[in-house]
C-alpha cells in the first residue's frame, strides 16, 4: 500500500492558494479519477483510496502535517519508503515540478513537521514549483491566491503532475527523476 500526501490548509479562503498545491494535485487526480475524499477526524485528514493508494490532505493545516501523515501511517501500517509527499516549492518557477527522494526541509514547515513525526528525512517527495517569490516576506507570498493567468498556467502543471505520480508509482523515484526533473 502507498500513501501520497497533498500538503495545503483546510478552508475555503485557503483553497486557491500557492501554499495549496499538494492539495490542488489530488483534487485533480480525483476528479480524473473519480474518487472523492472524506473526512477522517480521528486521522486528521480528508483520505480517499484508489486500488492500492491512500491520499490525503491533512486537516491540521500545514505547519502540523506530520501529525496527519504519521496517523495515516500508523493506522494502515504504511513504511515511510512507501510515502511521496506532494508541496508546493517557492524556489522553484511556477510550471516546473521535481522530485526528491529525501532532503531537508528546505524552509517549509509543512516538511519540517513531516521530518520530525517521521524522525527521519528519507521519504520521496514531489515539488509543485509556485515561484519566482517577488521581494515579500515567504509567509505572506504562499497565502496569496494565484493569479487568473497563474490558474491557467497551473492547470497544465497538474495535469503533468498527475501523469508524473502515475509514472512514479510504477517506476520508482530515480525513473520519475531522470524524466520530470
Amino acid at each position: 500500500m502507498k500513501l501520497i500526501a497533498g500538503l495545503g490548509n483546510v478552508g475555503e479562503k485557503y483553497c486557491f492558494t500557492r501554499h495549496n498545491a499538494g492539495f490542488m494535485v489530488l483534487d485533480k487526480w480525483a476528479v480524473l479519477k473519480g474518487f472523492s475524499f472524506k473526512e477522517e477526524r480521528k486521522l486528521k485528514c480528508f483520505l480517499a483510496r484508489y486500488d492500492d493508494i491512500i491520499f490525503i490532505k491533512p486537516t491540521t493545516f500545514m505547519n502540523l502535517s506530520g501529525e496527519a501523515v504519521r496517523a495515516v501511517m500508523d493506522y494502515y501500517k504504511i513504511d515511510t519508503k512507501d510515502v511521496l509527499i506532494i508541496f508546493d516549492d517557492i524556489s522553484l518557477d511556477l510550471g516546473k515540478i521535481r522530485f526528491r527522494a529525501n532532503g531537508s526541509d528546505g524552509g517549509h514547515n509543512g516538511i519540517k513537521s513531516i521530518i520530525q513525526h517521521l524522525g527521519t528525512k528519507d521519504f520521496d517527495r514531489l515539488k509543485i514549483g509556485i515561484g519566482p517569490q517577488p521581494n515579500i516576506p515567504s509567509e505572506a507570498y504562499v497565502l496569496q491566491n494565484f493569479t487568473k493567468e497563474q490558474l491557467e498556467q497551473l492547470r497544465n502543471v497538474l495535469n503533468t503532475s498527475v501523469d508524473a505520480v502515475e509514472f512514479y508509482l510504477k517506476n520508482g523515484i530515480e525513473k520519475a527523476q531522470n524524466r520530470y526533473n
